[in-house]
């Protein structure tokens, strides 16, 4: 079990810790600084919109409407509720909801609002509660609500959390139609100035939760929502503001523009995985052998062996997004083949498995394609398909035979795994046709690299370079990087271009050694490992 290291500061404070473990607060946690995501969100509300914050699991909603709470109680009386503290036996039918409703709301309205015998309609609602138990009808309590938002001195602001976790069943639609309706109707009707609903299911989407048997249904209550853009993924200048306040507190002397630039590379902005690096670096990577104080861990080297750790690691976000796969038709294969295929997938959302894939932080957009979100879910993904070929793959087999003579005073041998893979490869599968070489050629080279780096490095698809004809993988191992091209064979020249292209791509690592593997279906063709020599740099070329 990880355990929690306890630090204080001079003074006798409690030091701030790294948190992905609910909510952040900013009094004892290093948190990114989100006040312009507020003041936006502020305008949107401001506006009197209706929106949902819809977000991936673990991409802050939570955290970022406590502080909005904060940033808006001055000027309006915010009603923040959280839908998974209303039990599931709740929603069995309209009256029993519409009780547990009023009850939280009246919780929540004396703890967070100063409430007195002014406002009637709120001693009106208690008394219904108290007296009527279970036989409040949904109309009714809409009524209560509208006479308090009337009452109120102040526009009251609707927020509810996690409102997707209740959106499976009929009484949930009921309710988010009445609160439509209201909403519609805010001009005549006294109602809430904004509503804010947070989950992982846009309003919009969460049709896709339920079955339903007439249009009307599916359509009613989301066809209102105003578009959410506010951008929630940190930049590397957002990361590396948080690490300003860390260095602050602990003057490590790590470059804090370099690291915060390697974590967003690795994270994209992710929140949970952005925080989860930095927890692992503070409280896991530091102190070890390899890292014996802060001075050394806060580096390149100690970052990559926070993301081994990561992606080794088994926690609730990584088992919902692989569950997802499982779970949602069409996702598993759009996945598979923005990892393997090579294909460029336009990025379309109205194709159901891009919106569903977009939903779930699974990919995101990148021009006008769409890829997989971040290296981390791309290392994870790919380790999960590649483990249901493990126990059958003779490549993965090969691998395991010869794993131990590829490391060589703590270093990978690259030439060396090139060359027994060369070896292997045409051994088993040297006499097949093109077709089989553009399916499976470098997903077996994925293979047989896995257990020969497995524990100690990890792996990426660089994203620029996927296509159908040309994918570099970039093997992160003991704090060095080798750049390895996997390519379609298609000609002398084409390969030359492929040379150039690479010595390129290695000036942009700052690396003088890369490697060139190409899969060729000249009958004629001469298999084997040879260096060439470009300039100041040295390309290892293998072909098979």
């Amino acid at each position: 079990m990880e355990q929690m290291k306890t630090e204080v500061r001079e003074g006798g404070d409690m030091a701030k810790t790294f948190n992905v473990s609910g909510a952040c607060d900013p009094d004892i946690h290093y948190m990114v600084d989100i006040r312009g995501r507020l003041e936006e969100i502020r305008a949107m509300v401001d506006a009197g919109m209706y929106f949902t914050i819809n977000r991936a699991r673990q991409y802050g909603k939570t955290t970022t409407l406590n502080a909005l709470n904060e940033f808006l109680k001055h000027d309006y009386m915010v009603i923040s509720l959280d839908f998974q503290m209303i039990s599931a036996s709740k929603y069995r039918n309209e009256n029993v909801f519409s009780l547990a409703f009023a009850n939280f709301f009246l919780r929540v309205l004396e703890v967070g609002q100063e409430i007195t015998v002014e406002y009637p309609a709120v001693n009106a609602l208690k008394r219904a509660v108290e007296n009527r138990k279970e036989e409040i009808e949904l109309y009714e309590l809409f009524t209560y609500l509208s006479r308090i938002c009337g009452e109120s001195k102040k526009p009251v602001i609707l927020m509810i959390d996690e409102v997707d976790s209740a959106s499976d069943n009929q009484v949930f639609m009921d309710f988010l139609a009445q609160l439509r309706g209201y909403y519609i109707a805010r001009k005549r009707t006294p109602t809430f100035h904004s509503v804010i609903l947070a989950g992982v299911y846009d309003i919009k989407n969460i049709r896709h939760k339920i079955r339903q048997e007439e249009e009307h249904k599916r359509n009613s209550p989301w066809n209102i929502a105003a578009d959410f853009l506010v951008d929630m993924s940190f930049s590397a200048e957002d990361i590396a503001g948080m690490l300003d306040e860390y260095e602050a507190d602990y003057g490590t002397g790590m470059d804090v523009e370099s690291v915060a630039g390697l974590i967003y590379d690795y994270t994209s902005g992710y929140p949970f995985l952005v925080s989860r690096i930095c927890m692992l670096i503070d409280e896991r990577i530091t102190g070890g052998r390899e890292f014996p104080n802060k001075h050394s861990a806060w580096t390149k080297g100690g970052l990559l062996a926070a993301v081994r750790l990561l992606t080794a690691e088994k926690n609730t976000l990584f088992e919902s997004l692989t569950g997802k796969l499982a779970s949602y038709t069409g996702l598993r294969n759009l996945i598979y083949s923005l990892l393997f295929s090579g294909n460029t997938i336009p990025y379309q959302p109205l194709n159901t498995a891009i919106e569903t894939a977009e939903m779930f932080g699974l990919i995101r957009r990148e021009g006008s394609n769409a890829v997989i979100a971040n290296r981390i879910f791309e290392i994870i993904l790919y380790d999960l398909f590649l483990s249901e070929e493990i126990l059958d793959n003779a490549m993965y087999k090969s691998a395991l035979q010869d794993q131990y003579g590829f490391v060589r005073n703590g270093h990978l041998d690259m030439k060396l795994i090139l060359e027994r893979f060369v070896i292997h490869f045409d051994e088993l599968y040297g006499d097949r046709d093109e077709k089989f070489l553009e399916d499976v050629g470098r997903r077996y080279f994925l293979l047989y690299l896995k257990p020969i780096i497995n524990g100690t490095g990890n792996y990426y698809i660089e994203s620029r370079t996927r296509n159908r004809e040309r994918t570099d993988v970039i093997v992160d191992y003991r704090g060095e990087q080798f750049v390895i091209e996997l390519k379609l064979w298609r000609g002398n020249a084409y390969n030359k271009r492929g040379e150039t292209q690479l010595c390129e791509y290695l000036d942009y690592y700052h690396l003088k050694r890369g490697y060139m593997l190409s899969f060729n279906f000249n009958k004629k063709k001469e298999i084997g490992v040879k260096e060439l020599r470009f300039g100041d740099k040295v390309l290892v070329e293998a072909v098979v």
